[in-house]
């Protein structure tokens, strides 16, 4: 099952995607949670009852109609890993990881598939990273690597989109991964059962204005699904509707000679087997960019 947030006139509502078609949850079971997250926490149980009453709605809307919001609006957690393909850490001269690199990204840098990637007034070093990412559908802590899957709603996209420069500022890359607008999220959350276990073996790629720029395969990741999620539970208590992306593989744009930077007018599409295609434009964030990005 694909599952989408998305507005209308001015509602926010979940509803299950069909091609073309968005079905609102609310016309299926009449209590059905108002948001995403909720839906997770319902679980395989709500699933069962939506999957089985899809068939007898005829209250329909076309995609065109709506506006489609990040699959998470407002996760509980961003998680995304770092150099979590030996040639994507290879193509920045980083040694192979024992441990995953992990940071945090905030909720006011998502954006919503087709809605546009900002390019920030203080830098033009904005570069496109394809992730496969994780929806925790259960609270979890120190979860053990075997009992991992369990613990997953389903998977979406999203675009680890990085200004590079602030990226380097200090040794921690929070401030390059999290300005507003550039990360895109969705368009739709795939339920675990529709894939293969971890989302292990997908093609995963990227496409700046029609040009391939990444291709690689999710079974080359350093650390799979599993492993990830226990690790992380070591630490933190994953809950419902957490998010993590997995990492990205080689062909970013920093690592090209020269650099590819995205730039106003590009369009940016990542792509993962099974799970669709989240496309943005790019545009400038709003206010004068600075004399020294421009």
């Amino acid at each position: 099952m694909q599952l989408v947030t998305y507005a209308t006139g001015g509602d926010v509502a979940v509803g299950v995607l069909d091609g073309a078609i968005v079905v609102p949850i609310r016309n299926v079971v009449g209590e059905a949670p108002a948001d995403m997250i909720g839906v997770v926490e319902a679980g395989a149980a709500l699933l069962d009852r939506i999957d089985s009453g899809l068939a007898n709605v005829s209250d329909r809307l076309e995609l065109s109609e709506v506006d489609l919001l990040p699959a998470i609006p407002r996760p509980p957690k961003i998680l995304c890993l770092g150099l979590n393909y030996a040639e994507h850490a290879a193509e920045g001269g980083h040694d192979l990881p024992d441990y995953p690199s992990v940071f945090m990204r905030a909720a006011t840098s998502l954006v919503a598939h087709g809605a546009p990637v900002l390019r920030p007034r203080v830098s033009d070093q904005l570069d496109y990273e394809a992730e496969l990412a994780v929806v925790i559908g259960k609270r979890c802590h120190d979860t053990p690597e075997a009992d991992a899957l369990s613990y997953v709603f389903g998977y979406t996209l999203l675009n680890d989109v990085s200004v590079r420069d602030f990226q380097r500022k200090t040794t921690q890359w929070t401030m390059g991964k999290n300005f507003d607008a550039t990360a895109p999220m969705g368009p739709a959350i795939v339920t675990a059962d529709e894939l293969p276990p971890g989302a292990d073996g997908l093609g995963i790629r990227t496409r700046l204005n029609g040009k391939t720029v990444q291709n690689a395969s999710t079974d080359q990741m350093v650390f799979k699904v599993p492993r990830i999620i226990s690790l992380v539970s070591q630490v933190m208590t994953l809950e419902p509707g957490d998010v993590i992306a997995t990492g990205t593989p080689s062909g970013v744009g920093h690592a090209r000679k020269p650099p590819l930077w995205m730039k106003p007018g590009d369009v940016i599409e990542i792509e993962v087997d099974g799970i669709g295609t989240l496309a943005n434009p790019v545009a400038d964030a709003p206010g004068l960019r600075s004399a020294e990005a421009a």
